[in-house]
């Protein structure tokens, strides 16, 4: 009997070889993303002080083979790895590293984005719009863009918000674009922040699949019990948060936005004042 319970516990081989399998593939995705992790540090550096030196100074070439070694390096221990395929189709495409080639970079981008990595397709989607001409051109670089916004990469909705807002490629859509200019704002973009911002103080109307989305929100938190009062999305609040967002990143817009609606705010309050002022006298 206790043969038998022995043998209906051991895993068959099959279940082995599934789990050496999973085992294997997580060690091969760990070595890649510690090899990315060299190579972005080095490619962190050049960013740094490549501003201040020329393409070709002496003391960005030992960062610059660094980081391809790493990422070609991620690529051999894991050559399903996107964001290998990405950092390195980046540096040969953007900077002055030795063998650099831009074909070689271009291929590794296109099958990093068809691979599914966001980065990639916002990437990809920019360099088509920039690089060509063609109307072709133009919807791929479209269809990029949106596989990335599926993935809610933050620079690709600010971009599609932009191409609803001015209607290049497609029908204008205001509704579109804030929406996709509030999603990137909602993780941090602040060109996004200041373009939705600013849209709101011009008399834009705030799209229902956003009042809709915060109402949602607002209702979770009265079942929490964090607030009992009904939503009411006020424009220029809204406004507001969004400026601060783009501040907290740094934007010099967002502190000039928010001083103006500072002033704004007590110029109608001292015109308020001086009204009741008039009345009461």
């Amino acid at each position: 009997m206790l043969r038998r319970v022995l043998s209906l516990r051991k895993p068959s081989a099959s279940v082995v070889f599934q789990l050496n399998q999973k085992r294997g593939m997580h060690d091969r995705n760990k070595n890649a993303m510690a090899f990315i992790a060299k190579g972005w540090n080095a490619l962190k550096e050049v960013d740094r002080v490549i501003d201040y030196c020329e393409l070709n100074d002496p003391r960005l070439i030992p960062l610059l083979l660094r980081a391809k070694e790493n990422f070609e390096l991620a690529l051999e221990a894991d050559n399903t790895n996107t964001h290998a395929r990405y950092w390195l189709a980046r540096l040969h495409m953007k900077y002055h590293v030795p063998g650099a080639n831009k074909a070689v970079g271009a291929a590794l981008l296109v099958e990093a984005a068809e691979m599914g990595d966001a980065d990639a397709q916002y990437a990809l989607g920019c360099h088509l719009r920039i690089e060509n001409d063609h109307v072709q051109a133009d919807q791929q670089a479209f269809n990029y863009l949106e596989k990335a916004v599926d993935q809610l990469h933050p620079g690709a909705l600010y971009l599609l918000g932009a191409v609803y807002l001015t209607g290049d490629c497609v029908k204008q859509d205001i509704a579109s674009a804030l929406w996709c200019f509030h999603r990137a704002s909602e993780k941090g973009h602040a060109g996004a922040a200041i373009a939705f911002g600013s849209l709101l103080l011009k008399g834009e109307k705030i799209p229902d699949t956003i009042t809709k989305f915060s109402a949602k929100r607002g209702s979770a938190s009265r079942k929490a019990g964090k607030g009992k009062e009904s939503i009411a999305i006020d424009p220029v609040e809204m406004a507001r948060e969004k400026f601060q967002i783009a501040a907290k990143a740094g934007c010099d817009l967002g502190f000039k936005w928010l001083a103006r609606l500072e002033e704004e705010e007590r110029r109608l309050l001292t015109q308020g004042d001086s009204n009741s002022n008039n009345v009461s006298s």
